[in-house]
């Protein structure tokens, strides 16, 4: 194994899925120890130079019916100006029947280069770590498009480059059902990739194209990663060994993932813990358990939340409501989706923020979060760039 791919692996897991928390952590015999679980009382002064992507997020609204059906608010643009945040990964196409022929992913994908062009002070795309640091500098929200299926490719390996001149950079190779690529992680049959997944990973490894895995079968998860030459991303999702849930991940694949220089971003969801909402607690545990398991530079942040706080009135509820009932006509609900799909004390354009502060109350450094850790200088995704990823 030669230093070069080395180097090119250790970027990508400080890069990849950005966000990555874990260095502010101590270790005691290998494994996280925090100190105190108390909850912060001050926000953390180097935040403001920090580089901070979510690995799964929008400015806009999510987890709704129709979320592209009207332009961004003005209340969504302040709140993502406000953030801090330097990038997302946005979804510009979605998971499931309805949201992933090839029509309705260029309409998305239209719908974001309209609200990019409309709000040039606010949003950025973001192609490149040039874009990236061009984010940061301008306190602008960088855009990095991503998909949460691969069904728009319909068996045509050509549709991958594409979209990637269309600027994708993420892909995620399934959504929770099956598709031409593989078993999404609700299918019973449980199948790996298939032999034309197989083609369009080495494909999206040629392009430099993120391989995302976050609801994937197990076994489509695994045949990913091994046969994935570039490191792969679970942008949100969690550990299925501290709480059983479909849409988490087993410590196998979580370790060989980590093995092969990715990063997992702990998704801010009620997929956390069995009963009530999901809190800021929970998502600690999370992180704790990924980062022993996986090591510092393979775990991050992929909040699946949009950027702007949810309210939680008659009106949220009822489109919760409608929602879950249409996920679940559909067969694409996963458990507990009826429920708060965000953490409520999280719930701010400054969560990323928060999360730092959690950090250092619960007696973690400052120069580590700041240096190595989520909110550090490198914590952007190898998305940015296709030569950060490993021939």
């Amino acid at each position: 194994m030669d230093t070069e791919h080395l180097i090119s692996r250790r970027e990508f897991a400080k890069l990849a899925g950005a966000l990555v928390l874990a260095p502010g952590y101590r270790f005691v015999h290998g494994s996280i120890r925090s100190e105190s679980a108390a909850s912060p009382t001050s926000r953390w002064p180097g935040y403001e130079n920090a580089v901070v992507i979510d690995s799964l997020a929008s400015p806009g609204p999510f987890n709704i019916p129709n979320r592209t059906g009207h332009p961004l608010s003005g209340e969504m643009l302040a709140n993502a100006k406000a953030s801090g945040i330097t990038a997302v990964n946005v979804t510009v196409s979605g998971g499931g029947p309805g949201h992933t022929s090839f029509d309705s992913t260029f309409k998305q994908l239209g719908y974001w280069e309209r609200e990019l062009t409309e709000h040039p002070d606010v949003l950025v795309k973001v192609q490149s770590l040039k874009d990236l640091e061009l984010a940061k500098q301008s306190k602008r929200l960088g855009l990095i498009y991503g998909f949460q299926d691969a069904a728009m490719l319909e068996a045509d390996l050509e549709r991958v480059e594409l979209f990637h001149q269309f600027g994708v950079k993420i892909i995620q190779l399934t959504y929770n059902l099956r598709n031409q690529v593989g078993d999404g992680c609700l299918e019973p049959g449980n199948a790996g990739l298939s032999k034309f997944g197989n083609a369009v990973v080495e494909r999206m490894n040629e392009l430099g194209i993120v391989v995302d895995v976050s609801h994937c079968s197990q076994r489509t998860t695994a045949t990913a990663i091994e046969a994935s030459s570039a490191p792969v991303a679970i942008t949100h999702s969690g550990c299925q060994a501290v709480f059983d849930h479909p849409r988490s991940k087993r410590d196998e694949e979580l370790r060989r993932m980590a093995e092969k220089g990715g990063v997992i971003g702990i998704y801010m969801m009620p997929f956390l813990n069995a009963e009530g909402p999901a809190t800021a607690e929970h998502l600690m545990q999370h992180i704790e358990y990924a980062v022993n398991l996986c090591g510092e530079d393979h775990v991050g942040i992929g909040s699946d939340n949009s950027i702007t706080p949810t309210v939680d009135d008659a009106g949220y509820r009822q489109m919760l409501r409608e929602f879950a009932v249409e996920r679940q006509r559909l067969q694409i609900a996963a458990p507990r989706e009826n429920e708060l799909l965000y953490i409520p004390d999280l719930n701010d354009p400054r969560r990323m923020e928060m999360i730092a502060d959690h950090l250092l109350a619960r007696g973690h450094s400052e120069a580590r979060v700041e240096n190595h850790g989520a909110l550090g200088r490198g914590a952007v995704s190898c998305a940015t760039d296709p030569l950060a990823t490993p021939p």
